[in-house]
Parts: structure tokens; C-alpha cells; sequence
């Protein structure tokens, strides 16, 4: 069935992606980047996933919390890395329209479930801190499947709106989504309907995603901060302290970017190219899962053991 135009009205049932204007001409190179960035993504995260599951010392609500994000971060880059590379290297712009719409659900639930469970581990890491007795009792893994059951159920809750609303739309203007996925507020635009709930329930979700599990994180960061710089000793606010840069650091390049990228698209107008709208949400979904798991890899001790244990196990039969 092919797409049907009335009175200048689309009845679309495919959209065609742009991918990213300006760049045509470097599309090799830029799909190159994606390519290894998924790569990357996926094999730090599997990486993650091996070695938690393996070793029963990492068995421990951080690590969970830390498997269930690198789980997400797989998912999240599966969901929109096929389709880019396709655009770039293989000029196969088009995607059926239930199929754009799966894309958008699964892309907005993973990052809602991204955003809550780096909320987990804030909550985590306070108490391990700020309630060291009470850790064991609070910290159980009932509580953590409760949790992730929570975030699941928000997500689905606050995405599938916007994915009904956009099914209900008569017409579109045209079938061209100036965009490289398929993302909310690039469909909506293209909608010849009055628009102002859908654009209303965007800034909604992303204020009870994004802003309020920043500012969660936020709270308890203070409180951590309070409780390490009261220790009386400089080696153990140290410790401490070291124990929670992984985390500051994954948090912040997720929110940063995504806070950037909602705000650039939202009120940046003619000021900022469509380019640099779309490079910007595209790292935005693509960097923090290649970089989490380096990150944790990196300044975990627990992690860093665990991998080299598992390497010299692998490379120790082979050693004559």
C-alpha cells in the first residue's frame, strides 16, 4: 500500500528519514562512527553482563542496578544503530509508519528507564553511605525487582500517550522526517493537526523523566557529600568518595546530553543548524552506552579484578 496525498495532505504509510542534512557527502564516514560506537557499546556492555553474572562476589545490589543498565544500553543501541547504518552506508531511507512508531516507543523507554535507573543507583550509593547499618535490609534484591518494576511500568505509562495521540492524527503534511530515527517531536511537526497536546506531553514526560530523577540524584548527591566530607579521616573520604565518581560520571553525561539535546531542539530555533539538532540527539543515544561500561570497567577495582581474573582463566590452558 502506498502513500496517499489529498488536498496537500499525507496519508503516509511509510516515512522517509533524512538522516543528516549537510553531511551527505561524508555519510561513510559518519555511518564508520556509528558502526563503531555500537560495537564498542556492545561489546563493554556484554563484557559487563559476563563478567556480574560469573563472579559471585559482584553479586551485590550495585552491580545489579549496574547489569540492568548495561542490559538497557544494549537494547537502547540495537533499537536505533540497524536503521542509522542503513541510512548512511546503504541510502535505504524509508521505514513504515508502525514500525517508525515502535522505534520511537522503544527509544523514549529505554532512555526513561535509563534516567531511573541511574536514580537506582543514587538511591543505592546513599545508603551505602549515608546508612551503612541498614544497608543489608534495605538493599535487597526484592526491593531492587520492585524498583525495576516500577520504572518499567512508568515508562510504558508515560511513552504510550504520545504513541496513541500520533496514531489518532488525521493527515501529515508530508512523509519526510527530518531526522536520522524516529523520534516524538520530529513526527508531531509533520502532523496537519492542531498539535499543542502532543508538544504539551512531551515537555510533561520530560520533566517527570529527565527533571525529576535529576533532581533525585541531585538530592542525594548532597546528602553523600555531606556524610563523606564529615568523615574524620582523609583517606577514607577518599574511598568513599572514589566509590561514587563512576556513577557522577555516567549521570552526568547522560542527563547533560539529554537535557542539551531537549532544550536545542525545543527553543534553539534558527540559531542552531538541523545538523547539529540532529548529531546532537544521534551522541545523545549512542555515546553514554559505548562509554558506561569504560567508565565502570575503568574505576571499578571489583570490575577491574573480576575482568583480569577472567582473562588470565581464559589465557592460563593456553600457557605452555
Amino acid at each position: 500500500m502506498s502513500d496517499i496525498k489529498v488536498n496537500g495532505t499525507f496519508y503516509p504509510t511509510s516515512f522517509i528519514l533524512v538522516g543528516i542534512p549537510g553531511l551527505e557527502g561524508s555519510y561513510n564516514w559518519v555511518g564508520g562512527i556509528v558502526c563503531l560506537c555500537y560495537v564498542l557499546a556492545l561489546l563493554g556492555n556484554m563484557m559487563l553482563l559476563a563478567v556480574i553474572s560469573a563472579s559471585s562476589v559482584l553479586h551485590k545490589p550495585m552491580f545489579i542496578f549496574l547489569s540492568l543498565l548495561a542490559s538497557n544500553d544494549a537494547l537502547l543501541s540495537t533499537c536505533i544503530v540497524p536503521k542509522l547504518l542503513s541510512v548512511f552506508w546503504f541510502q535505504k531511507r524509508h521505514i513504515s509508519f508502525d514500525l517508525c512508531l515502535i522505534q520511537m516507543f522503544f527509544i523514549h523507554s529505554f532512555t526513561s528507564l535509563e534516567s531511573g535507573l541511574l536514580v537506582g543507583m543514587a538511591f543505592d550509593r546513599y545508603i551505602a553511605i549515608c546508612q551503612p547499618l541498614r544497608y543489608g535490609s534495605i538493599m535487597t534484591n526484592t526491593i531492587i525487582v520492585k524498583l525495576f518494576i516500577v520504572l518499567l511500568l512508568r515508562a510504558a505509562g508515560l511513552i504510550s500517550p504520545s504513541f496513541i495521540l500520533i496514531k489518532k492524527f488525521p493527515a501529515f503534511k508530508t512523509n519526510v522526517l527530518a531526522h536520522s530515527y524516529c523520534e516524538h517531536m520530529a513526527i508531531v511537526k509533520l502532523a496537519a493537526a492542531d498539535v499543542r497536546i502532543n508538544s504539551a506531553l512531551g515537555l510533561a514526560v520530560a520533566f517527570m523523566i529527565l527533571g525529576v530523577d535529576l533532581l533525585f540524584i541531585l538530592v542525594s548527591y548532597c546528602a553523600i557529600f555531606h556524610a563523606v566530607f564529615s568523615l574524620p579521616s582523609k583517606d577514607a573520604r577518599l574511598k568513599t568518595f572514589n566509590t561514587c565518581i563512576p556513577h557522577m560520571c555516567v549521570f552526568l553525561s547522560f542527563h547533560g546530553l539529554a537535557f542539551f539535546t531537549f532544550l536545542s531542539h525545543r527553543y534553539g530555533g534558527k540559531r542552531i543548524s538541523p545538523y547539529v539538532h540532529i548529531i546532537l540527539a544521534d551522541t545523545y543515544l549512542l555515546v553514554p552506552p559505548m562509554l558506561n561500561p569504560i567508565i565502570y570497567g575503568v574505576k571499578t577495582k571489583l570490575i577491574r579484578e573480576q575482568v583480569w581474573k577472567a582473562l588470565s582463566t581464559y589465557q592460563s590452558p593456553h600457557v605452555k
